[in-house]
This record gives structure tokens, sequence and C-alpha cells, in this order.
């Protein structure tokens, strides 16, 4: 995770994207980010061509492992000059003896005695996406 990281902050296009399976899933922080290996790829090109991918770096983290150490789930939390206290979460799978991140989540943390402010705030927003939802 550090290395994934620490890719996007040096821009490291080929690094970054080499430490995911190839069909991996990127969560963004937005409702409608459910990235595909291939849309989160193509989304993110430009900001690496222009050497200012993204920042986040880990304040403190938790792993777990399956039995057969195949399989390791995670949470973190990660602090970015631009988004403040985030929090990721994921699954990485054991492949070809290397660690792949085949499913990440970003998500703002939100301290709880903001929470009422800010669900005040973004309801207008909420309520476009449920009623855009099939």
């Amino acid at each position: 995770m550090n290395s994934w990281h620490k890719a996007a902050e040096e821009a490291d296009f080929d690094t970054y994207f080499g430490l995911m399976t190839s069909d991996a899933v990127f969560v963004g922080s937005d409702a409608t980010e459910v990235w595909s290996f291939s849309e989160f790829k193509a989304f993110s090109k430009p900001y690496f061509d222009a050497g200012k991918a993204w920042t986040f770096k880990p304040v403190n983290r938790n792993i777990y492992i399956s039995k057969d150490q195949k399989i390791a789930w995670f949470d973190e939390v990660l602090s970015s000059d631009h988004m403040g206290l985030c929090r990721g979460s994921g699954v990485l799978i054991q492949k070809e003896g290397e660690w792949k991140i085949k499913h990440f989540v970003l998500s703002l943390t939100v301290p709880n005695s903001l929470v009422d402010h800010l669900v005040k705030q973004k309801s207008k927003l909420d309520n476009e996406y449920l009623e855009s939802q099939p």
C-alpha cells in the first residue's frame, strides 16, 4: 500500500497501476465514482501525465490476512492536503507471489459533530443521485 500511495505522489503511472489487478475496482469519494480498472486508468492518465497525480500519506493502517494468506483486507487513515483526513479500505490478493490491490474505497472522514450540518449541505445532491438510480 505504501508503494501504491508513493507511486501516485510521484506520478509513476506504470508502478501505480502495476500494483493493481487488471480487474480491480476503485471506489471514489463521490457516490457516482465506481471505476473499473480500465475506466480508472483512463480517468487518471492525464493527471499522471501532467506530473500531478495525488498525495495521500498513511497515518495508520490495520491489515487482516486470511488463513491461507492469499487475501488481505485493510483500512487506513490517510492525510491529504486537498481532502484532509480520508479513509482508504480495500482488498488485496496474492498474485504470483505479489500483493495486488483488487478493490479500493476512498472516503472522507467526517467528525460526528459535523454530520448533521454536512447532511443538510449535501441533501440536494444526495436526492439528485437517488432520483437518477434505476
